[in-house]
């Protein structure tokens, strides 16, 4: 009975898994996705658009030709923003955090923002990884 019950959690969780990363197109990013896109790189190709389900909650990711990748939560918010070449836009990062990293890092660029319900990190170009509170008060900084 026990491994009965083994071998049929085993295989809903990877007919549930089995959904990674499926092709989709721009279009069919959630409204806010394709708006964030939209307005913060207008000039870059989309490459790329997928969209991933596992058993708790949905995910989109964004490659574009430059090199930056997004990632977008089922509701189409952004989690993810890597911008490995030419630093995240400013206009993404809220102003919290764009006001600590003009005082405390001047031109220095931020390579990735990542976001989830508790924090948000920032790295920057020359790998520092700060982290704030949903306040943007720092948390923690990783020289």
């Amino acid at each position: 009975n026990l491994a009965a019950m083994a071998f049929c959690l085993t295989t809903t969780v990877l007919n549930v898994s089995a959904d990674n990363g499926k092709p989709i197109t721009f279009e069919q990013l959630p409204a806010p996705a394709q708006q964030f896109v939209k307005t913060h790189f207008a000039n870059i190709k989309v490459v790329v658009a997928t969209f991933e389900k596992d058993l708790l909650e949905k995910s989109y990711d964004v490659a574009l030709s430059d090199g930056t990748k997004l990632e977008f939560d089922g509701k189409g918010q952004w989690t993810d923003v890597v911008c490995p070449k030419s630093g995240v836009p400013s206009k993404v990062l809220p102003d919290g955090i764009k006001t600590y990293l003009n005082s405390s890092f001047p031109d220095v660029k931020v390579k990735k923002i990542e976001r989830d319900s508790r924090e948000y990190e920032v790295t920057l170009e020359n790998g520092t990884e700060i982290t704030f509170n949903k306040n943007f008060q720092v948390k923690d900084i990783d020289f």
